[in-house]
């Protein structure tokens, strides 16, 4: 961030300078060539470069005609651009430090919110589907034209390198539950999981991959989730070939899907101490509920699928149900209010 600003400094000085040195040039042609005061040197000299097209102050001598000449073709081009240049730079930090402050204020109320990395395509799509879900979402993008793009957006963006400390400290690093990183470049990727793990150990991180190797090594540095796009296309292409009813299906029971039933999954993280060691056929969750409970992660990381009714409830033990919203919602209540 420094130096770019320090880059675009430059810029306006050198298109300041350029454009000082035009008017010093004209105002001095004039004031020694027809013999103007400096008021009638600057005018014309204006005039002159602009193109504006208003008359002259009186008729201009053989030189005088030729040094106007001369400043039109020297000056036409570098003038003009020189003037956009600044114009354009300080309109753009203008808007910059309006959405700036912006911005800021939604980040000092950051906490428990999801961090990603990119608003490419794969970038927006995951933002798309995280605001679905009603997820705080902070992203961090370094290309200042695509956050002018999508200010009007509800969620929050950061202007930064996601691989420098200072950016992600400034993105709450510290306060969120999850990092994706979705830029196209693994080196990157790979930077930013290293800096994200070292920052918050206990942080959630997904990162896109574009190969094995890459993966390999992303998995070394901690990620807790890789996907490879191309992998995945091609393997739900695969599927449709294969089993394009069972796809379907499940696409239908998707967790943004058409349907009104749902997959959801419920961390037994801070259930009521008295559920702990009772089975799930004791729990009646299907009677009170409708809900269904079709699979379970132990605390070890294994999944069982389709758990049978003598199963223990266990603590930090996550459920994968089946049912409504309403189904679901409910469900939750019992396993925080029942005793």
């Amino acid at each position: 961030m420094h130096n770019r600003d320090t880059e675009k400094t430059q810029i306006i000085l050198t298109a300041g300078a350029i454009i000082s040195s035009v008017l010093i040039i004209g105002v001095a042609g004039f004031m020694s060539i027809e013999d103007f005061n400096f008021l009638e040197a600057l005018y014309m000299t204006i005039i002159t470069v602009s193109t504006v097209g208003f008359g002259e102050l009186h008729e201009l001598s053989d030189t005088g005609r030729i040094f106007t000449t001369f400043l039109i073709i020297s000056s036409l081009g570098a003038f003009t651009y020189s003037l956009s240049i600044i114009t354009r730079h300080i309109f753009e930090g203008q808007i910059g430090n309006i959405i700036g402050k912006y911005k800021k204020k939604q980040q000092k109320k950051m906490k428990n919110h999801v961090i990603v990395v990119g608003y490419g395509r794969n970038g927006k799509q995951t933002v798309s589907e995280l605001l679905h879900h009603k997820k705080r979402v902070l992203v961090i993008e370094n290309n200042h034209d695509i956050i002018l793009d999508n200010s009007k957006e509800s969620f929050s963006f950061l202007e930064g390198d996601a691989t420098e400390d200072e950016t992600l400290l400034q993105a709450e690093v510290n306060n969120a539950t999850t990092l994706v990183s979705t830029l196209p470049n693994d080196a990157q990727n790979l930077f930013i999981v290293l800096t994200a793990r070292s920052l918050n150990p206990k942080l959630t991180i997904i990162s896109r991959a574009s190969s094995e190797s890459a993966e390999k090594k992303l998995r070394m540095a901690g990620v807790d989730h890789i996907v490879m796009p191309e992998k995945v296309g091609g393997m739900h292409m695969a599927r449709l070939v294969a089993r394009s009813n069972i796809v379907e299906f499940l696409d239908y029971l998707s967790i943004r899907g058409s349907s009104p039933t749902i997959i959801e999954e419920i961390n037994c993280e801070a259930i009521n101490e008295n559920l702990i060691n009772k089975s799930l056929y004791e729990l009646e969750i299907r009677k009170k509920t409708g809900a269904n409970i079709i699979g379970l992660k132990t605390v070890q990381g294994e999944y069982i699928i389709n758990p049978s009714p003598e199963a223990k409830l266990k603590k930090n033990v996550k459920l994968y149900v089946l049912g409504t919203h309403e189904q679901i919602k409910r469900m939750k209540e019992i396993l925080s209010d029942m005793s």
